[in-house]
């Protein structure tokens, strides 16, 4: 009898031609077994560090083109699936061996606070928790989804439920030494992952249905690297240490592990460590450490190399392409030089979009396209924040903090350079000087770009238009956030305002005269904006791309708040 329970999991991660991985958690150390009901199977030690005890199993020898469900065994007894839970039980599905031809659905969202925090705070239904229960009814259909796209703040490490706050009160003896009320060590974001994960619901969905993910702030703390004087601010603090190394060695661990292929898990060189360490500790705590140098080496590439590991990523499911950027931990933020990826990473960046496939979707946690009145005031902030007057940059700098300036539109260098690749890539023309990808002849544009992004709380779809009429690929800022939260109503009217003519005329003019140029691209709202909790669905089907996004009812249920055609065949 094994002494091992399954605290978390299985989550089913990535499934890539016959191979799928599957990632749990458990109560101690374990051999963990996957097999499935057609015969394929995988199995995989635990690892541990910090007292805890995780597993990553890869399967082989699945079946293309097929739906099967699956069992967990930990030392050969069976622990997945549940009977009592009355769900059904959970599946791997593959996509054809030929799949260039077969549809692509993936589903996306960000801003998910756990249940508990009902107690507090009467939030909307939880839209992932109404998607899972409607996926129940019938989960070897046809629409099962290829992937979950989860885009950041999967876990709140400053704004916790009352069942942590209670843990968290029991550790504080002294509160000067760490914040009440938010996390700070390894051990306490495992109760997040926890309360959060082991939700029935969601805990099937996961188990089901793929899923890739990236953080944004909250998996740290809001406005994490805002900019260089902030990170210096927060380094004053007797508790950052701990925090930062903390959360980003269970950010790997528990979202960013699962999002890499079998051959590049096998590659990782964190992953070989930790497995070859009978107590990984001190491997993820030096871990933790050095990744957090990202942002103060970034302007340095060969320093940033020394340091670097990369969280961004690249999948490919038929004829569509995703590419998960890091808008947060290797930031530029050096005021003359802000850019949202440092430039090695930048140049891996455009090796990825450029290719021959039909779709590009970009994953960033925050939205390339905001609402153009804020937008305006954001690149307002920036340039003024880098002004060569002491006193305007600090007063700026103390604004862009307050108000959370901190998009895309608030790093100019990388709004403009991510416009000109779309513009690019749009207009089939081949790699420009320092994307690496060479000169070569012009090749077919794909039939749709899409940027998913969550973050602002609101739900929104926007179509970017270029002045370049040789750009035909359509190209659209699909914002669906949050899935299990709410912005304040006060700033409701003001995020509307964001999209009319006159309160954006009048952001651009105060733009202006801080001697920002205009956009390099325009942009207009085709739907929203939503402010419930929501979920949204992109398809590809052949070179036609739909989008829907859906929000909860009152009753648990969802319903269509935005669906728009981004482009067809034709």
């Amino acid at each position: 009898m094994s002494s091992s329970r399954l605290l978390i999991g299985p989550l089913l991660r990535r499934v890539v031609d016959t191979r799928a991985t599957v990632w749990v958690e458990t109560s101690a150390p374990a051999v963990v077994r996957v097999r499935t009901a057609d015969g394929a199977s995988g199995e995989a030690a635990t690892f541990s560090a910090y007292d805890h005890h995780y597993a990553i199993v890869v399967v082989t020898g699945l079946t293309p083109g097929s739906v099967t469900t699956y069992q967990v065994l930990l030392d050969d007894e069976l622990v997945w699936p549940q009977p009592e839970s009355g769900f059904p039980a959970s599946v791997i599905r593959t996509r054809e061996a030929d799949d260039t031809d077969q549809p692509v659905r993936l589903v996306f969202g960000s801003c998910r606070e756990t249940t508990q925090h009902a107690t507090t705070r009467k939030l909307p239904p939880d839209a992932l928790d109404a998607y899972a229960r409607r996926l129940m009814a019938d989960p070897t259909a046809g629409d099962l989804p290829d992937l979950l796209v989860l885009l950041g703040d999967q876990v709140y490490a400053d704004e916790t439920s009352p069942t942590v706050r209670r843990l968290l009160r029991r550790r504080r003896h002294r509160p000067q030494d760490a914040p009440v009320d938010q996390v700070v060590s390894f051990d306490e974001y495992t109760k997040l992952y926890l309360e959060s994960w082991r939700d029935p619901e969601i805990r099937w969905l996961l188990s089901t249905v793929p899923s890739v993910m990236i953080f944004d702030d909250h998996e740290i703390i809001d406005d994490w690297n805002t900019s260089a004087s902030w990170r210096s601010d927060m380094r004053a603090q007797p508790w950052w240490a701990e925090r930062i190394r903390s959360g980003l060695a269970s950010y790997w661990v528990y979202q960013h592990l699962g999002n890499l292929t079998p051959d590049e898990i096998e590659a990782d060189p964190v992953y070989a460590k930790v497995t070859a360490a009978g107590d990984a500790t001190g491997v993820l705590t030096e871990f933790g450490e050095r990744v957090d140098q990202e942002s103060d080496l970034a302007h340095d590439t060969e320093r940033w190399r020394a340091v670097q590991y990369q969280w961004s990523y690249a999948v490919d499911l038929g004829r569509t392409r995703l590419v998960m950027l890091d808008n947060r931990c290797s930031r530029v933020l050096e005021p003359a030089s802000r850019a949202m990826l440092p430039p090695g990473e930048w140049s891996w960046f455009t090796d990825q979009a450029h290719g021959r496939y039909d779709h590009l979707v970009v994953g960033s946690s925050l939205p390339w396209l905001l609402p153009p009145g804020i937008h305006h005031v954001e690149a307002w902030n920036e340039r003024l924040a880098g002004s060569r007057k002491r006193w305007v940059a600090t007063a700026s700098e103390r604004l862009r903090r307050m108000l959370d300036l901190e998009h895309w539109a608030a790093f100019q260098r990388s709004f403009d350079a991510l416009g000109a690749l779309f513009a690019r890539i749009g207009s089939g023309r081949p790699g420009q000087p320092g994307d690496r990808v060479g000169a070569g002849p012009a090749y077919a544009p794909p039939a749709s770009i899409s940027v998913l992004s969550g973050d602002v709380h609101h739900s929104y779809v926007a179509r970017a238009r270029f002045a370049d009429p040789s750009v035909v690929t359509p190209v659209h800022q699909l914002t669906c956030s949050p899935i299990h939260n709410q912005v304040p109503a006060g700033m409701r009217p003001l995020m509307r305002l964001g999209w009319s003519a006159g309160p954006s005329g009048v952001t651009r003019a105060l733009a202006r005269s801080a001697g920002v140029r205009r956009p390099s691209v325009r942009w207009r709202k085709l739907d929203g904006p939503y402010f419930g909790n929501a979920v949204g669905t992109l398809v590809h089907t052949g070179r036609t791309a739909d989008v829907v996004i859906e929000g909860t009812t009152k009753d648990g249920g969802l319903r269509v708040v935005a669906r728009e055609r981004l482009s067809t065949d034709g």
